[in-house]
C-alpha cells in the first residue's frame, strides 16, 4: 500500500516536498501580519499594536504594501522546509539506529530534540539570505520594493556578509523553536491517541488522523512562540540596523523589549504550526508514504521490566 520504502532516498525527497509546501505555503500566506509584527518590534512609537499597525501600513503604502517582503518569504521558506522536515525524517532514523530501539524509546523525547536541532541547524543556513532580504524590504521604508532591488543594492553594501550575518541570531531564534516544534508534536501525538481518541490510530480514518495531526500542531506552536519570541525581537531590529551586535540590541531593548509583539506571534505561530503539520501529513498521505504509528514499547525492553507474562 506504501509508495516507497520508510527511510529510503525516495521517502527523504518526498518528505522535502512535504516540507517546502508546508513552510512556502504558510509563511507566504501570513506576510500582512509577519509584516506588522515585524515593524512594531523594530518601530513601537509608530506602530503601537496589531491593529494599529495594520492602519498605518495600508494608510501609508495601500492594501498592497501589506504584501511586500512575499517573494523572499516564499522562496526562503520552501528552502527552509525542504532542509527542516527532510532533515528531520534523516536525523530520526539516523540517531534512532545509533541508539538501538530500546535506548530509542526510552529516549525518544531527546531523540526527536537533537534530531530537529541538527534538521534546523542547516535549515537556517538555507534561509538566512531570503529572511536578511525580507526584514529590509518590509522594515526600511524607501530601501527597495522588491526582492530584485534589494538583493544587488545589500550586495552593494555589505557584499555576501549582508546575507549571512543574521544566521547566528536565526539559529538562536529557530533551533530551540524547531525543537519545541517537533518534540512537542511527536509527544501531543502520543498524548492525544492515549488519552483522547477514543480508538488506536490503526482504526482511525485519514481524515480523522489529520484532525490529530492539526490539534498536535497547533499546541505545538503556541509552546513554539513562546521559546522564540525573545530571539525573534533580536532578529527584527538587528537586520534593520547596521552596525549593531545581537547582544547590543538585546541590552537595549531589556526585558519587557524583547516579548513586544508576543501576542501576534502566538496567533501567528499556532495557526502557522499547525497548518504546517496538517500539509505536511496530507502530503504523506497523497504519496502513500509510510506514516509509523507512535511508538510503542518493544516487547524486549517490557520483557526486561517484567511487564509480560
Amino acid at each position: 500500500e506504501y509508495s516507497c520504502e520508510y527511510g529510503s532516498l525516495k521517502f527523504y525527497a518526498l518528505c522535502g516536498v512535504g516540507g517546502v509546501l508546508s513552510c512556502g505555503l504558510t509563511h507566504t500566506a501570513v506576510v500582512p501580519l509577519d509584516l506588522v509584527k515585524c515593524r512594531m518590534q523594530v518601530d513601537p512609537q509608530k506602530y503601537k499594536s496589531i491593529f494599529n499597525g495594520f492602519s498605518v501600513t495600508v494608510k501609508e503604502d495601500g492594501v498592497r504594501g501589506l504584501a511586500k517582503g512575499w517573494a523572499p518569504t516564499f522562496i526562503g521558506y520552501s528552502m527552509q522546509g525542504l532542509c527542516k522536515f527532510g532533515f528531520y525524517e534523516v536525523f530520526k532514523i539516523l540517531y534512532g539506529n545509533m541508539l538501538g530501539e530500546e535506548n530509542a524509546y526510552l529516549w525518544r523525547t531527546s531523540l526527536y530534540l537533537a534530531a530537529s536541532a541538527s534538521a534546523e541547524f542547516f535549515a537556517d543556513i538555507a534561509l538566512a539570505p531570503m529572511e536578511a532580504a525580507k526584514v529590509r524590504i518590509q522594515t526600511q521604508p524607501g530601501y527597495a520594493n522588491t526582492l530584485r532591488q534589494a538583493v544587488p543594492k545589500m550586495f552593494g553594501e555589505e557584499g555576501i556578509w549582508a546575507f549571512y550575518k543574521g544566521v547566528a541570531p536565526l539559529w538562536m531564534r529557530q533551533i530551540p523553536y524547531t525543537m519545541m516544534k517537533f518534540a512537542c508534536f511527536e509527544r501531543t501525538v502520543e498524548a492525544l491517541y492515549k488519552y483522547v481518541v477514543p480508538k488506536p490510530r490503526s482504526e482511525c480514518s485519514k481524515g480523522e488522523q489529520l484532525v490529530v495531526t492539526f490539534i498536535a500542531g497547533y499546541i505545538a506552536g503556541v509552546f513554539c512562540a513562546i521559546v522564540s519570541h525573545p530571539a525573534d525581537s533580536v532578529v527584527s531590529v538587528l537586520n534593520k540596523e547596521k552596525g549593531s551586535s545581537a547582544s547590543q540590541v538585546l541590552m537595549r531593548l531589556g526585558f519587557k523589549g524583547v516579548w513586544k509583539g508576543l501576542f501576534a506571534r502566538i496567533i501567528m505561530i499556532g495557526t502557522l504550526t499547525a497548518l504546517q503539520w496538517f500539509i505536511y501529513d496530507s502530503v504523506k498521505v497523497y504519496f502513500r508514504l509510510p506514516r509509523p504509528p507512535p511508538p510503542e514499547m518493544p516487547e524486549s525492553l517490557k520483557k526486561k521490566l517484567g511487564l509480560t507474562e
